[in-house]
């Protein structure tokens, strides 16, 4: 035998086992894995895969870590359901390409793939993704099984979160029982695919927090996204998919998400060089307002506040002991129910910074302005309520709601805009306190002025017609003077808008300063 193929010998077969730490990335059909230390390693040294015991317990499972973290952080294991009980264990791969994890001849868990290879083989990327592909395909990507498919409690960079639209795939995250069992718990992490698709983190099968749906740059829910240096988001919409994904920004940096069943939590991570530890970079839930439908159907959450729970404008508290209870569950009901008989009278009241509701009855066309999309809630007399489906560059889109608004939440800092329906007479009554008010200004404005003209003219007399109780029908004012009070009908005074159009309150700061 020759000096090369001795060699090859060597290196595939005795060097893993006089020094295991040396491993290889790959698994071949002539190779295999046993539970003696032997492990693969990805090619730029992050990730290890191999067999650990987690936490307390004495069983041993197939996982993947990061490999030069002193404390062992496990994103992924094969045989969550079926542990290994003794050292007998073995990882193969077949002649068509299916990992096999075996145990005396039992098989533990596998990767059953229908797709068939001619030269298979096993790798373990640096992204933390297992692959099996076939050596002889040109395409590097052309994956015959990949773990990232497969996720457990951890979605790392690179993977999807959500649905694949031409198989029906779905990824999802179940977290760990325990931290001494990855066995899947209750705790999941669910991506919904209503009219207008979200995320959920449910407890069995009840809603326990909603992130609220994707506005282009965050999910409602979660204003506090924004871009960083670390990672950047991404969102897809489209006829192959509906999912989100993290990118690295910088490879140096590691991050993950994982999903904690003890504390009902989903955590985002930083690994910290200098001091060896992960740093919290979030948490969902982050307070009493993030849990799901607190205060009701029609109920607004706002944290600042004592009770929480306030109703949204136009709307009252069903039970009318609920306005000073903590318990909201039954929600608020409309001050006056909307009138079908003539739709095209109602308006909307604009709410800020508002977390939109829960999306399980809404219409979605990412095509639409907001001015199309008012008209188009007004058509259906179902729907009571409206927004960009996307806040960028000024908004687009139209999402619309119907039935009961569940789960809205003020937002301390961020949110988005939301228009509520109401009656007419709602709006009218809020229209006549807000012209009098305007009349009141600018007619004091106008008493000022004139006297202030008076004062600097000695030849200027005061008549009896003159007194402040004349002419006090409401004025005629022209076009610049109600430019002027409301900023060049700016959209942060807009109060509302009927069904002959928008109605704009005065703009205070504007008016203090003329005079």
């Amino acid at each position: 035998m020759g000096l090369l193929p001795c060699l090859t010998i060597f290196i595939l077969f005795i060097l893993p086992i006089l020094h295991p730490s040396l491993a290889l990335d790959s698994l071949r059909q002539s190779h295999f894995m046993s539970d003696n230390g032997t492990t693969l390693v990805s090619t730029d040294g992050t990730f290890e895969l191999g067999f650990f015991t987690p936490g307390t317990s004495n069983k041993r499972y197939l996982g993947i870590w990061y490999k030069n973290i002193p404390v062992q952080t496990v994103v992924w294991v094969a045989n969550r359901l079926n542990p290994i009980n003794d050292s007998s264990v073995t990882l193969t791969i077949t002649t068509s390409g299916d990992l096999v994890l075996s145990q005396n001849n039992t098989v533990l868990w596998s990767t059953n793939s229908t797709a068939k290879a001619q030269n298979p083989i096993a790798r373990l990327l640096n992204t933390g993704n297992l692959v099996v592909m076939d050596e002889n395909e040109a395409d590097p990507d052309a994956y015959l099984w990949q773990s990232f498919d497969y996720p457990c409690d951890t979605l790392l960079p690179g993977m999807k979160f959500g649905w694949d639209l031409k198989t029906g795939w779905q990824w999802n995250l179940t977290a760990w029982k325990s931290p001494d069992d990855p066995s899947p718990g209750d705790l999941t992490f669910i991506k919904v695919l209503h009219a207008y698709p979200e995320s959920y983190i449910m407890k069995g099968n009840k809603k326990f927090y909603r992130f609220g749906p994707w506005n282009g740059d965050h999910g409602s829910g979660g204003p506090e996204i924004k871009p960083n240096p670390v990672f950047q988001f991404i969102f897809v919409n489209n006829e192959s998919g509906i999912y989100y994904m993290d990118v690295w920004n910088n490879n140096s940096v590691l991050t993950r998400l994982v999903l904690n069943q003890t504390e009902s939590t989903r955590y985002r991570y930083v690994w910290l060089k200098n001091i060896k530890t992960w740093q919290i970079y979030s948490t969902k839930p982050a307070d009493y307002c993030d849990t799901y439908g607190l205060c009701g159907p029609n109920g607004n959450c706002i944290i600042s506040e004592l009770p929480v729970c306030r109703c949204l404008k136009g709307f009252t508290p069903k039970s009318p002991q609920d306005g000073n209870s903590v318990d909201w569950t039954e929600g608020c009901v409309r001050n006056k129910p909307l009138n079908c008989s003539d739709k095209y009278k109602d308006g909307f009241i604009k709410l800020t910074a508002m977390k939109v509701p829960d999306t399980t009855h809404t219409w979605l066309d990412q095509t639409m302005n907001l001015e199309q999309c008012r008209r188009k809630c007004l058509e259906n007399c179902s729907c009571t309520a409206y927004t960009n489906s996307d806040v960028r560059g000024g908004g687009s889109g139209c999402a619309l709601w119907f039935g009961d608004l569940i789960d809205v939440t003020y937002q301390v800092s961020g949110g988005q805009d939301l228009y509520v329906r109401m009656d007419a007479s709602e709006l009218v009554f809020g229209l006549l306190l807000v012209g009098g008010y305007i009349f009141h200004r600018v007619r004091k404005k106008r008493i000022a002025n004139s006297q202030d003209v008076r004062d600097d003219n000695p030849y200027c007399e005061s008549t009896p017609d003159d007194t402040p109780d004349d002419n006090l029908d409401l004025p005629l004012f022209d076009m610049a003077t109600i430019a002027s009070v409301t900023d060049n009908f700016s959209n942060k005074n807009k109060l509302g808008e009927g069904g002959f159009g928008p109605v704009y309150g005065e703009n205070y700061q504007m008016d203090k300063k003329s005079q």
